[in-house]
């Protein structure tokens, strides 16, 4: 069980939530109604005894994967957390977190289909990693903040570059314009988040390709920052900021379009992959 990952999921029933054991899920929708609920009555590695008594139910390839918590409340994402990020963009190091919110319904699950908007022309990737948070909690120390993560994934947070220029609201906020998945890797196997490697491949071209120690703001820091001001909740979820390589950043633009399949794989979390489909208007 040292590999356990939880996910939110679909099948015959309905909307679920559970554990993957190799290839297949094992459910524990009983256990609580939701992955966001079952945070909030303690840590994930609870649940690893319960896990081990039961059978698994289902492939995970016979499954719907949705957002590893389809109903966060807020999902808080960094801007320019990499400094090479910040120089592409043509902006200075920012001197505190860049932060903004992004909607639930901006984001789809591992294998969905990200869509690419009519109402722009500048559709851009950006792969990061994702901090869930499982102990809520305000004012939090950095040297206490990792006690308040459940675990991480992957994310990508999908941008509209021209919409960005007069609103970064909706730039960032079109409809399954990004994705957060596959799963929920618990904190207690990723002791250390800035030490992973992370790569972002459109149709399996290598984009981006960075360390998680290159962040300006480390994890610690982005949850001390976020908790002065708000009382962090069970299933929050915090995007950490994207490294350089985006499509904004490169001459032309490769700019995503209908057809295309963007990876974001994160060491010691797995890939998070999805094609881009058009908006049917």
């Amino acid at each position: 069980m040292d590999d356990l990952k939880f996910l939110s999921y679909e099948h015959t029933h309905g909307m679920a939530f559970g554990a993957v054991v190799g290839e297949e899920i094992v459910d524990l929708s009983d256990v609580g109604p939701s992955l966001r609920a079952v945070l909030a009555t303690g840590p994930l590695d609870n649940l690893r005894a319960v896990v081990a008594k039961r059978k698994p139910t289902v492939r995970l390839d016979h499954v719907v994967l949705h957002q590893v918590v389809p109903d966060a409340t807020r999902i808080i994402c960094v801007g320019k957390n990499y400094r090479d990020h910040a120089t592409e963009m043509g902006g200075e190091v920012p001197k505190n977190p860049n932060l903004f919110i992004r909607t639930a319904q901006s984001l789809v699950g591992h294998k969905q289909s990200i869509v690419c908007p009519a109402a722009s022309l500048q559709f851009d990737y950006e792969g990061e990693l994702a901090v869930i948070i499982g102990k809520g909690g305000r004012h939090i120390s950095k040297d206490k903040a990792l006690t308040h993560v459940a675990g991480y994934a992957c994310f990508m947070d999908g941008s509209l570059r021209d919409f960005q220029k007069h609103s970064f609201t909706a730039g960032k906020n079109f409809d399954s314009s990004g994705a957060c998945g596959p799963w929920l890797v618990p904190a207690s196997m990723i002791p250390n988040p800035q030490v992973l490697k992370l790569v972002t491949r459109v149709n399996g071209i290598v984009m981006q390709n960075a360390s998680t120690a290159e962040m300006i703001y480390t994890v610690p820091d982005i949850i001390a920052y976020i908790s002065a001001f708000t009382h962090l909740e069970p299933g929050d979820v915090i995007a950490t900021g994207t490294p350089a390589g985006v499509a904004a950043g490169r001459n032309p633009p490769p700019w995503l379009k209908p057809g295309d399949r963007v990876e974001v794989e994160i060491e010691g979390i797995g890939t998070l992959s999805n094609t881009v489909i058009a908006e049917v208007v």
